[in-house]
């Protein structure tokens, strides 16, 4: 079978194909404009989000097995015609939930500690201790709207907080353990303190947290997202920071990033994401919670294992 390798990845998932009797060809420079007709000679495909694969790519291209796709979310391919057309749709999150589930928790103890401003405030050479007074999460509610990989990866890392966790996965029941309690999502708006983040960008999903969706919580809470930027309406998360419903907010997505992720997509500052950036309570990361060195091997790999296991 000869496979395609569409964009940058770690070689490990080549050197594992290739051992195994598939011909691969590296082209991690492949334009959109060309990625349709160099498609042809090949029966699979690996990308990660640069790309897209949509029903006219995959018209054209029926001679494809499999697309692969290196991390989570599937939104650059066209899911449901591929699988029409009996192509196998692949994907590999299971590389970097621990890198996820991390990064989340950092994001919340940077919040809750004062840690980023504290930090800025000692490089200015100001050194004030009352004004940095933090937040404990322990005895505090944690809720979850998603219970995938990336979601259960966050709560096995709070397990050691003393803290409560709840989830709601609109797709899953019967997922209770020993590291949270299947909910309602009425239930976490009642009752948590945190909000984090772990669904995939969907019609669903876009834009679900919302001036409406936040006035539903019961008590002031602080945003966690790691999962899509355009989960969240940055001017209604702005709005709820400057209100004090929303108490702070960790975003490791943004709203106005391409669909590649490898930058901001507007060419004037939006007025909502200049207040983030300004914010104190705020703290942003570029799209880097699944990308460590660990999880980039682990991605590839288990990618690999997958298209292996399906198609050797």
């Amino acid at each position: 079978m000869n496979i395609l390798i569409a964009e940058a990845l770690h070689p490990i998932l080549q050197q594992k194909l290739e051992s195994s009797g598939f011909i691969c060809e590296y082209n991690p420079n492949i334009q959109q404009s060309d990625f349709k007709l160099i498609a042809n000679d090949f029966q699979g495909i690996v990308l990660r989000s640069r790309l897209k694969v949509t029903e006219d790519f995959l018209r054209t291209n029926p001679q494809l097995k499999f697309i692969a796709r290196l991390g989570a979310g599937m939104e650059t391919i066209d899911v449901s015609t591929a699988e029409r057309m009996g192509i196998t749709c692949l994907n590999s999150p299971e590389g970097n939930r621990d890198a996820v589930g991390e990064h989340a928790v950092g994001l919340l103890l940077t919040l809750f500690h004062n840690i980023r401003k504290a930090d800025a405030e000692i490089r200015e050479g100001h050194w004030s201790r009352n004004t940095n007074r933090g937040y404990e999460l322990h005895g505090k509610t944690i809720g979850i709207v998603g219970y995938g990989n990336m979601g259960k990866a966050f709560a096995q890392r709070l397990s050691g907080f003393g803290v409560s966790v709840l989830a709601y996965d609109k797709y899953k029941t019967n997922f209770s353990d020993c590291f949270v309690t299947e909910t309602q999502l009425i239930d976490i708006q009642e009752l948590a303190d945190v909000l984090s983040l772990h669904v995939p960008l969907t019609d669903e999903t876009e834009y679900m947290i919302d001036a409406n969706f936040i006035s539903k919580f019961k008590k002031p809470f602080y945003l966690i997202n790691t999962a899509r930027g355009k989960v969240v309406k940055t001017k209604d998360l702005a709005d709820a920071l400057k209100s004090g419903k929303i108490l702070g907010a960790g975003l490791d997505v943004i709203e106005y990033e391409e669909s590649h992720f490898d930058k901001l997509g507007f060419s004037e500052l939006p007025e909502a994401f200049s207040y983030l950036q300004k914010s104190d309570n705020v703290i942003l990361t570029p799209h880097i919670a699944g990308r460590t060195y660990e999880s980039e091997v682990k991605l590839a790999e288990i990618l690999a294992e997958k298209i292996l296991a399906k198609f050797q």
